[in-house]
């Protein structure tokens, strides 16, 4: 057996991080470790074409600056990849470098150089959400006359009452439903986080009619199956029923016409909701498992209707003649024609 702690080669650095730093030592989820991976299988892919090296060739001087870069490039120009993807993918390859910096102290330079490629900035889209018409639309779109649509229809319910991530809904099991004096669900949420999210009176009715329908009611079977008696549905599969549901919704809402709604966009229209209903800012954070307020300060920013109701507090001022006019300087001059 091959002993990778007396060994500093890129082969085995790669191995040390995922199995022995990101598995033992960090403990890091399932989907962290599938996104790194994703990251070094195309890293590596794109490195044998650029350097004409073969995978297990490699070691961390051929990663240099000038190869980080052009894969960057290539997944923006040549992939087709957002900037956010862009990023991502260069968190991964950070996460491993500094790894190998304790580890191959002869690749410092390089590990050191490569460190300092900064992220790229991006325009951040507006935030989409739907108003309660469209969501109610939206809600009251499957047909529960089948077991697909009651499923539907529970499901999507669930995501509006909890504002849960789609893996967060993936992911839950019949255990996860409280359903006694204080209906509530548990959810799995980012970095192994747990939280428990009250549920509403109607939710929980509609969750115990559901249960019925189920042909287990083991507590680690998923609460919405693929199909009766199959696995999870996926969060792709969610993702397209969700679609089909917009398009059925638009029939009788105009407004969903067009409308790109994805799962995060109940998630989002679950928060807008709650701040409009006048919930303090910090009970939303811990409604949607965010770490810091700082993330649910974009609701704060996208609502227009707060917008308008402080702006409606301001009275224009009134002028108190012509103000006179100061020259600028050169160097204001300058800075002013940039």
């Amino acid at each position: 057996m091959v002993d990778l702690q007396t060994r500093t080669t890129f082969p085995a650095l790669l191995q040390q991080f995922f199995v022995d730093y990101l598995a033992q030592q960090r403990a890091v989820s399932r989907h962290t470790v599938a996104s790194y991976r994703d990251t070094f299988r195309l890293l590596l892919l794109f490195a044998q074409r650029d350097t004409g090296k073969s995978p297990t060739a490699l070691s961390l001087h051929d990663l240099d600056q000038g190869v980080i870069l052009r894969f960057l490039d290539h997944l923006e120009h040549g992939r087709g990849n957002s900037v956010r993807s862009r990023n991502a993918r260069l968190s991964a390859i950070r996460a491993f470098l500094k790894f190998a910096a304790y580890k191959d102290f002869a690749a410092l330079a390089t590990i050191e150089r490569n460190l300092a490629i900064p992220t790229k900035r991006h325009d951040r889209p507006s935030l989409g959400y739907l108003k309660r018409p469209e969501m109610e639309a939206i809600l009251a779109s499957p047909d529960v006359t089948t077991w697909l649509g009651r499923r539907d229809k529970v499901m999507f319910g669930l995501m509006y009452n909890t504002g849960a991530r789609v893996s967060e809904i993936a992911g839950l099991r019949i255990g996860d439903l409280l359903l006694n004096v204080a209906p509530a669900v548990h959810l799995h949420g980012k970095g192994r986080k747990h939280r428990t999210v009250p549920i509403w009176k109607q939710t929980a009715s509609t969750l115990r009619g559901w249960l019925r329908d189920l042909p287990s009611a083991e507590t680690e079977q998923p609460l919405f199956p693929a199909s009766s008696g199959g696995g999870a549905l996926t969060r792709s599969g969610i993702a397209r029923r969700l679609a089909q549901a917009v398009e059925a919704g638009s029939r009788t809402c105009p407004e969903l016409i067009g409308r790109a709604v994805s799962p995060h966009t109940i998630r989002h229209t679950t928060a807008m909701h709650l701040l409009q209903a006048g919930v303090d800012i910090t009970v939303i954070a811990l409604w949607l498992g965010h770490e810091s307020t700082t993330t649910t300060h974009i609701y704060l920013e996208a609502d227009m209707a707060m917008k308008e109701a402080a702006l409606s507090r301001l009275h224009p001022t009134k002028g108190s003649g012509k103000l006179r006019y100061r020259a600028p300087d050169d160097l204001m001059l300058f800075l002013k024609s940039l």
